[in-house]
């Protein structure tokens, strides 16, 4: 199996991280459950972590680190926390449905949205987004990167327009999240969501939220929180305050591994083989009259995500995805990538695109033999 579906998962995980879940299988208690070793070492293990994640994101600090089961659970848990009936909310066609259906779903309780369009190769304007961002806007919700695409928002141009104009500004790094350098202070980000499975490179079930101090999310779920068990009202001090349950203590402990993995590999040599791989297939996938390629290419010197997504000839996507996993062994994605208006903006609404996502994991021999799949199949609908 060639495995280029790196944006939906990375796969397989660094070992350090199946080591490390494998040992909190064993190990590990209910954090915050008890005052024994295991609880305690639980605990101490989560907290940890928040460490690393406020460290890795420029947060303010672990008690600002929230945990949820994935990006959606925190996206959902912001989105209904902040909003209320007569807000203003401005999104982007480049987002995920992890924001428009929740943003949908706040617009039928009277939230006033408005969605900046993306034009043909996915980008958006700056200046008709920093149109809408008018007074009396609660919040901005915006993607770091599409998923789509891999085209990338400018999140401190963004983040610095909203806090000259006191909106919250809340950035899905999704996409980017151990790709891409993010810091919260300097790109004047309030709230942060994140899942833990993808270019972080920990288990699936893993995500969180990191909140800029001074700023309040009303919980989305309530229940044992470990503390204050006599009260009817759920903590309101962070991070306890959106966590409700128990947490994926498991889950955790390999994603704590993966930051270290990250770190100790140094994150700008792993995207710099992502892109080196990237960039080849572009290169010369681009150049066959049946493909076509979606997104900003224009500048080597921009940042983007290692992600390709292209159309073969009049073909559906899915057919051009079923013969590269069956004929070659090849692992990409297919379909509308739960992006339905960046793919209103790309004109591929009735047919999707073929992503192929690239990881550090892959190798030129990989890359070269997606080219020549590609390479063949355009043969065939010539």
């Amino acid at each position: 199996m060639i495995y280029l579906d790196h944006a939906a998962t990375s796969l397989p995980k660094p070992e350090p991280v199946v080591m490390a879940v494998t040992a909190a299988m064993n190990c590990l208690g209910n954090s915050g459950r008890g005052a024994h070793s295991a609880s305690l070492g639980a605990s101490r293990m989560i907290y940890e972590t928040r460490e690393a994640l406020s460290d890795f994101f420029g947060g303010d600090g672990p008690e600002q680190v929230v945990f949820t089961p994935n990006a959606t659970a925190a996206l959902n848990t912001v989105i209904q926390g902040i909003l209320n009936p007569g807000d203003r909310a401005v999104t982007t066609a480049m987002e995920h449905n992890s924001v428009l259906r929740p943003l949908y779903r706040m617009e039928k309780q009277g939230v006033s949205l408005c969605v900046v369009p993306a034009d043909e190769k996915g980008r958006l304007s700056m200046e008709r987004l920093e149109q809408e961002l008018k007074p009396g806007t609660k919040a901005l919700f915006c993607t770091h990167a599409s998923n789509v695409t891999g085209n990338v928002n400018d999140l401190k141009t963004i983040g610095t327009m909203c806090r000259d104009r006191g909106i919250l500004f809340v950035a899905d790094v999704s996409q980017s999240a151990g790709i891409l350098p993010i810091d919260m202070k300097e790109m004047a980000i309030d709230i942060l969501c994140f899942t833990g499975h993808k270019g972080l490179l920990g288990p699936q079930g893993t995500g969180g939220i990191c909140v800029r101090k001074g700023v309040s999310v009303r919980p989305l779920i309530v229940g044992g929180s470990g503390i204050l068990s006599y009260s009817r009202e759920h903590p309101a001090q962070m991070p306890v305050a959106l966590e409700a349950g128990t947490l994926n203590g498991h889950g955790i402990a390999g994603l704590k591994a993966a930051l270290t993995y990250i770190r100790e590999q140094g994150q700008d040599i792993l995207r710099k083989k992502e892109l080196e791989l990237m960039w080849y297939f572009y290169d010369q996938v681009s150049r066959l009259s049946q493909v076509t390629v979606y997104g900003d290419f224009s500048s080597r010197k921009a940042l983007r995500t290692p992600v390709v997504s292209l159309n073969i000839g009049e073909e559906d996507s899915g057919w051009a995805a079923g013969e590269l996993a069956e004929r070659y062994g090849i692992q990409t994605r297919a379909g509308a990538h739960c992006a339905p208006l960046m793919h209103e903006a790309l004109k591929t609404r009735d047919r999707g695109a073929v992503r192929f996502s690239f990881s550090h994991l892959n190798t030129r021999e990989e890359a070269e033999m997606a080219v020549y799949a590609v390479e063949q199949l355009c043969r065939e609908v010539e």
